[in-house]
C-alpha cells in the first residue's frame, strides 16, 4: 500500500501545490479502497507457493488423482500441489479436517469434502466461497453441482460423484425389477427353484452411514421422505413408515428369505463378497463393486457370478466428493485454479476412464471409450440424474447418527417408528442432542 501511495505521489507531485487537504483526501480514498479489496483479487496472477490438498484415500485405479496433480505441477512450477492423505474412514476424515480448519494442525489449502459436509464447513467458516464470476459451471451434472451450494453461494466444485445401483444375477433374472414389490415377487419365484441362492437381497445395513443411505432409499422407494424440500421432518408419514416396514419384513426369518439377515452387519465390501459368493440374487451397492466383481477388460478370467446392473427400485442417494478452498489459505486464486483443473472435462475423463471415478460432467458418460470400459456408465448416468441428496444441514453428522438410531429401533420393532422419532430428528437438524 505504501509503495502504491509513493508511486501515485511521485507521478502527480504537481497536484499537491493545492495544499494538504487534497493529499489527505487521496490517502483516505486509497485506504478505503484497500479495505474493500474483495476476497479474490481480480487479477489473474496466482499467488506463488505450495498447495496442500487434504483428502481421504484414493480408492480409484492407478492413482489417477496423483497423476493429475503431477501434471498440474509440471505446468505450474510456482504452485506445486501435494495430496495429504488421511483416514479412509469417513468419520475420522471429518474429524481430522475439522481439526485442521480450527487451526489445530498443519496448513491446508483445499479440502476434499464428502458431499454431506459442504454445509457444515461453509456454515462454520472453514471454507470460502468460490469466485463464481470466473467460473463456467455449465458442463457439470446438476445434482452433483447442487451439493456444492449452501445458502445461495457456491462453496466448492464436484470432484467425483456416485449413485447406488441394483446388481442382479443375470443367469437367474431375465428382467430387473423396477419396484420393491416386483423385487420381492422375483425373489419368491427364483428362490423356490432348486440350487437357488440363500436369500434374495443384500445391502449395507450395518451401523454406519450405509444404514442411513439404505434406509433413505427404502423410504423414497415407497414414496415417502424423512426431510421434505421445505426442511420439515416428515418421517412419520404412512409412506415413510411403509419403507421401513419393507426392510423389517424382508429381514424377518421367512421362506424364502427376502433380505440376507447378515446385512445388518454388512458394509459395502461384505455385501460385494456375499453377492460374489452367490449367496444372494440381488444387491444394492455403489459402482465400485463392479470392479471387484468384473475382471479388467482383456482378462481371461470370468466374473465370480454372471451379473448385470440396473437402477434401484427408487431414487438413489447421491454420493461423491467436493473440492473447497480452506478459509485460511494464503493462495485462494491458485487453489481455485487447481480445483478448476481437477474438475475440468479432460481431468474428469481421465479420472473415470483410467481411475473408475464417476465423473461429474455429463459429456464423459457419452464417450465411447468410457462406455466400452464401464458397461454400466449409461445406467449410472441415469441413476445420478435421478438421485437425491441427503438432508442439507450444518449438523449432518449428528442428524445421520440420530436417524440410524431411530431406524435400528424401527427394524427391531417390525418397522414401527418410536413415538419420539420426529422430535428427535427435528432437534438433530438443528444440532440438538436429545
Amino acid at each position: 500500500m505504501l509503495d502504491r501511495l509513493r508511486g501515485f505521489v511521485g507521478r502527480h507531485r504537481a497536484w499537491f501545490v493545492f495544499g494538504s487537504g487534497l493529499l489527505c483526501g487521496i490517502v483516505a480514498t486509497l485506504l478505503v479502497s484497500a479495505y474493500l479489496v474483495p476476497l479474490f483479487d481480480r487479477s489473474d496472477r496466482l499467488e506463488p507457493g505450495d498447495l496442500i490438498i487434504l483428502s481421504g484415500r484414493d480408492d480409484g485405479q492407478g492413482n489417477q488423482r496423483q497423476a493429475l496433480v503431477d501434471e498440474w505441477n509440471a505446468l505450474h512450477p510456482n504452485n506445486q500441489a501435494h495430496i495429504e492423505t488421511i483416514s479412509a474412514v469417513a468419520d475420522a476424515q471429518r474429524s481430522e479436517m475439522v481439526a485442521r480448519a480450527q487451526g489445530k494442525r498443519g496448513k491446508v489449502d483445499i479440502y476434499n469434502l464428502d458431499v454431506t459436509w459442504t454445509a457444515e464447513f461453509a456454515s462454520a467458516g472453514y471454507i470460502r466461497p468460490l469466485d463464481e464470476d470466473r467460473l463456467d459451471t455449465s458442463g457439470f451434472l446438476k445434482a452433483p453441482l447442487d451439493t456444492c451450494r449452501y445458502e445461495d453461494e457456491l462453496w466448492a466444485l464436484p470432484f467425483n460423484t456416485d449413485a447406488g445401483l441394483l446388481y442382479y444375477r443375470s443367469n437367474l433374472v431375465s428382467k430387473p425389477p423396477t419396484t420393491w414389490p416386483q423385487l420381492v415377487a422375483t425373489v419368491q419365484d427364483v428362490l423356490s427353484r432348486d440350487g437357488a441362492p440363500a436369500a434374495g437381497y443384500a445391502a449395507q445395513l450395518g451401523d454406519y452411514e450405509g444404514l442411513t443411505v439404505n434406509a433413505l432409499e427404502a423410504i423414497w422407494a415407497a414414496g415417502g421422505d424423512v426431510v421434505d424440500a421445505r426442511g420439515r421432518v416428515v418421517v412419520d408419514s404412512p409412506e415413510a413408515q411403509a419403507g421401513l416396514t419393507r426392510l423389517a419384513t424382508g429381514l424377518a426369518a421367512t421362506t424364502p428369505q427376502v433380505i440376507l439377515r447378515d446385512s445388518t452387519q454388512f458394509d459395502e465390501t461384505a455385501t460385494t463378497q456375499a453377492f460374489g459368493a452367490g449367496k444372494v440374487l440381488f444387491m444394492r451397492n455403489w459402482p465400485v463393486a463392479h470392479r471387484a466383481l468384473d475382471p479388467p477388460s482383456g482378462s481371461d478370467a470370468a466374473p465370480a457370478v454372471p451379473f448385470q446392473v440396473a437402477k434401484l427400485p427408487g431414487p438413489s442417494v447421491l454420493g461423491g466428493q467436493n473440492l473447497a478452498i480452506a478459509k485460511d489459505s494464503s493462495h485462494p486464486r491458485a487453489a481455485q485454479k487447481l480445483i478448476e483443473f481437477l474438475t475440468g472435462e479432460r481431468s474428469q475423463q481421465i479420472l473415470f476412464e483410467h481411475g473408475g471415478f464417476a465423473a461429474t460432467r455429463e459429456i464423459v458418460y457419452r464417450d465411447a471409450t468410457v462406455v466400452k470400459l464401464y458397461r454400466y456408465a449409461p445406467t449410472l448416468l441415469e441413476a445420478i440424474q435421478h438421485a437425491r441428496t441427503r438432508p442439507i444441514t450444518p449438523h449432518y453428522s449428528w442428524f445421520s447418527e440420530t436417524f440410524r438410531q431411530i431406524v435400528r429401533q424401527a427394524l427391531a420393532n417390525g418397522g414401527q417408528l418410536p413415538d419420539d422419532a420426529k422430535s428427535r430428528l427435528e432437534g438433530a437438524l438443528e444440532g440438538y442432542k436429545r
